[in-house]
């Protein structure tokens, strides 16, 4: 068994719904290496979360935001406020869908189902870089 471990930043991204399956790849090549394993990825933040979804159609992407603001609006009357009228909101998204994504790796693949890519919810107007703790267990 081995263990790696890589700490990522992603840019700063607007208010959304973000494909990073492809950063996520590059940034950890180990992965192709490993006949089967574990991904595990974290991100670090209270205001932005992780989530796996459909990667193909972007209007999914929409619906997902439109959903996720129906669910935790701006005008509902949080008492924490004093970051902006996203931020409360942004918090409820997070801990909705989660810190983190656990994929498992077969054959030097993420098992993702065919029409499934690793997303970054980015719940704040304006977000920031992102970091993301990338944790492989795998046989190589």
């Amino acid at each position: 068994m081995a263990w790696y471990q890589q700490m990522i930043t992603l840019e700063p991204r607007s208010r959304g719904f973000h494909l990073i399956t492809r950063e996520i790849l590059s940034a950890l090549p180990q992965i192709s290496e490993a006949s089967v394993g574990l991904l595990h990825v974290f991100i670090q933040h209270t205001s932005a979360s992780l989530t796996i979804n459909e990667n193909a159609d972007p209007d999914v992407r929409v619906d997902l935001e439109s959903s996720i603001n129906a669910i935790a609006p701006e005008d509902f009357p949080y008492i924490h406020t004093m970051e902006g009228p996203d931020d409360m909101p942004a918090h409820v998204k997070s801990s909705l869908l989660g810190a983190s994504v656990t994929i498992p790796v077969s054959n030097g693949c993420l098992a993702l189902g065919t029409w499934q890519g690793i997303y970054l919810a980015e719940h704040r107007d304006y977000g920031t870089p992102r970091r993301l703790v990338l944790t492989l267990n795998s046989d190589e």
